[in-house]
């Protein structure tokens, strides 16, 4: 189960590198290098904007909660709890 965690990080890492590389520095809209003009005639110019805006957002927050429930999986949901009983 770890190894799949693992996996899916790895590839929402990638495809919110692909979503941050996509967009226009100033904030112009998608870059033409990546196939821009199209989305441009299909989607107009502010909503191919939106649209890749709000899958950054969505990326980045699906990353930021897997890494959490990984952590949760690999400590075993103790929270690092110190066992301080005496040895008997």
């Amino acid at each position: 189960m770890l190894t799949g965690m693992t996996i899916l990080i790895a590839l929402v890492c990638l495809l919110l590198m692909g979503a941050v590389l996509i967009q226009n520095p100033k904030g112009g809209g998608v870059d033409s290098t990546f196939g821009g003009s199209q989305a441009n005639q299909m989607f107009g110019a502010a909503k191919s904007t939106d649209f890749i805006e709000k899958v950054t957002w969505g990326l980045a927050i699906a990353l930021f909660v897997l890494c959490i429930v990984t952590a949760l999986m690999v400590d075993g949901g103790g929270g690092g709890a110190v066992d301080l009983s005496l040895p008997q």
